[in-house]
Parts: structure tokens; sequence; C-alpha cells
């Protein structure tokens, strides 16, 4: 049988015990009430943001390959709101580059905190993951060559549909092939611009994504002479910025920052920069906003003036 020994702290064990249950306990204040993504924020004093390469102009790369765009804007502004959160004013960024195929999973294996691209926020989604406010309304519709007979999805019947893989759009398109009897074969690509490069390759008939994407891919390649957006809405696109779900905390975090930047009138300001001004990348969308957005907007406004 072993023995425990016990032996007396010296004067100098008392002095390091002490200093260790200072450590132990000043880290548990550290990170004391706050949430599990919100504590680890504040313990490494960085906060990683998931970003798209090709998703003009809410997240996509500019002449120096560094990540811009709309989405990545309100997620800077919600990382200034985690540092008054966290009471860290000075929070480091990561950019983390993710897929359409591996977003979710960045957000629920902790690889990044934020999903800052062009993401669907449906019910779906929503039993996995949690969203921002409304960011941008989109929907699916169809890229086709300048000289394509294509007008709509029957149009398709028996063609090459290419689709950007793990999008509510690839779901859209199976789902109306069922529904409509098309025999389309649906290839899915790894992001937006190889779906691009497919269609202009001639190695499919249309390509199927939603609308803002479709338009900024157009202006990004100055392909207003080869491709157009045809069809009817083939499905109801609702963008949020993602992050991870049963987190009271850091969702408050994001409502805090729409409803300041909606108070402060900064929203509408916002879009207008990536929508219908010219991009840093030198491009012009011309996409005013829409009446639903700008509804959405409106009830981010807290301010009294909003009130009265």
């Amino acid at each position: 049988m072993r023995q425990t020994l016990w032996r007396p702290l010296t004067a100098g064990g008392l002095w390091l015990a002490a200093c260790l249950l200072a450590t132990v306990a000043s880290a548990q204040t550290a990170s004391e009430g706050l949430s599990p993504t919100l504590s680890t924020i504040k313990s490494a004093h960085v906060v990683r943001l998931g970003y798209r390469e090709s998703s003009p102009p809410f997240s996509f790369l500019d002449q120096a390959n560094r990540p811009i765009g709309y989405s990545l804007e309100l997620c800077e502004a919600i990382v200034e709101e985690i540092g008054v959160e966290v009471d860290d004013p000075n929070l480091k960024i990561e950019y983390v580059k993710v897929t359409s195929d591996d977003r979710i999973d960045a957000v629920l294996q902790k690889n990044i905190d934020l999903e800052c691209g062009s993401t669907t926020a449906n019910a779906e989604r929503g039993k996995r993951v949690a969203f921002s406010p409304l960011m941008f309304v989109a929907g699916t519709k169809l890229m086709v060559p300048k000289a394509s007979t294509v007008a709509d999805v029957k149009d398709l019947k028996g063609k090459t549909v290419v689709v950007t893989k793990g999008t509510t759009n690839e779901q859209a398109m199976h789902a109306v092939d069922k529904k409509q009897s098309l025999g389309l074969n649906i290839v899915a690509s790894p992001d937006h611009e190889q779906s691009y490069q497919m269609l202009a390759d001639g190695k499919a008939d249309a390509f199927a994504t939603d609308d803002i994407l479709l338009y900024g891919l157009i202006v990004r390649h100055k392909a207003q002479d080869k491709f157009r957006v045809v069809g009817d809405y083939l499905s109801y696109d609702p963008y949020g910025i993602m992050f991870r779900k049963g987190e009271p905390q850091l969702s408050a975090v994001v409502e805090r920052t729409f409803r300041k930047l909606g108070s402060n009138r900064d929203l509408v300001p916002l879009y207008n920069k990536w929508f219908t001004a010219r991009l840093p990348t030198g491009e012009r969308l011309n996409v005013p906003i829409s009446l639903q957005l700008e509804e959405a907007f409106k009830a981010m406004d807290d301010s009294a003036s909003a009130n009265n």
C-alpha cells in the first residue's frame, strides 16, 4: 500500500500556491459570464471571420487578394461590438476562407466565429446554426449565354445545369427538376467561380444560383455582352451572418450591432456602398435596395425619431 506523505508548505511554497490561485481566479473572472465563443475570443484576443473568394459584392477578393465586401463590413461591425462585450477594444481579426460546401461545418467545428458570405438563413439550417437579422433578400435564377434560347427553367428540359455545391440553389434545382420532370443533368462545382467558368467554357447550358450573385459575377467578369439572367425566382433566399447556435449572449451582440447600425442610419448607406456605388475593384452593380430589405432595416432603427 502506497503511503501519502504530508509536508507543511514552506513560505516559498505558500507564495507559489497563492500565485497559482490568483492566476486561476483571474482567468475565471476574465471569462466569467461569457458564452463559450465570447470566452474563447476574449482569451485569444482574436475573432475568426469566414469569407468567400467569389461572392461579390458580399464577400470576395480585391486586386491585392484581400477579403472585402458588404458581409465582411457587417461582420467587422459585429467584431467591434464583441470588443465592447468582452471589454477588449483591440481584438484582432483572422480571415479564414470557406466554401459553400464547408461553411456550416466551419461554424460547427469552431474553425470560424462568424461566417460572412452569402448564406441563406432558412429553417433547415436554423436547426444547426444561428443567423443575424436579415441583411439581403435573393432568389435562384438562371444565367445563360446571350445567344441562348432559354428564357425559363422549362426551356432547359434535358439540358445541363451547373450549381454550386452545398447551396440552397442546388436543392431548388433538384426540386424543380423533379416537380416538372425536366430530366436535367445537374452538375455541382466547388464554388461560384468554377460554376461560372463551366458555363463560360460551354460545359453547361445554364448556371443556377442567387440572382444577385449572377449579376455580381457578370459585372466582375465584364461579361454583360456574353451572359444574361433569366426566368422566374425558383427559391426565396434571405441572407444572414451565420454563427454558433445556443449562445444567447453572442446572439444578443449580433442583434445589438444591427440595431446600432439601424439607429445610426448606417444600414442603407452601407448597402448603397456595395450595391449601387462603384466597387473598390472598379465595377458597379446598380442594384437598388428592395422594399422588403428597406423595411427590415427600418425595423432595426430604435432611435426616438423612428418611433415618433
